[in-house]
């Protein structure tokens, strides 16, 4: 839907044509000049299972290495898919951080009046 289309349906609802309106705004529909700055979210652990095989491994040989080399493998490899899976992903993914959407709205702030 376009934002014309939706600025009409929001009017045809604030309207007092068909009696009381529809939509009783409590504060002004007018979106604010800055946005809450928020971290983003960590994303969810990586090998997890491999590294409770290595430790399992570990736990029944008396943490000797050369024993668990096939588990210590298989986790040294899912890591380094996990590192390059991240460098892929780093960035915002298209996302503004909240200090850069600040900085947008100070210099392009949004109208006062309402809709």
């Amino acid at each position: 839907m376009s934002g014309s289309v939706i600025q009409e349906k929001v009017a045809k609802l604030l309207s007092r044509q068909n009696g009381k309106p529809v939509l009783r705004p409590i504060k002004p529909l007018a979106l604010k000049n800055e946005v809450a700055s928020r971290s983003l979210r960590k994303g969810e652990a990586t090998c997890v299972t491999e590294m409770s095989l290595l430790m399992a491994c570990w736990k029944q040989n008396d943490f000797n290495n050369s024993v668990c080399s096939k588990e210590v493998s298989a986790f040294y490899t899912c890591v380094e898919k996990a590192q390059i899976k991240a460098k892929g992903k780093q960035g915002t993914q298209g996302r503004l951080l909240p200090k850069e959407a600040n900085i947008l709205l100070k210099r392009f702030p949004n109208l006062s009046s309402e809709i």
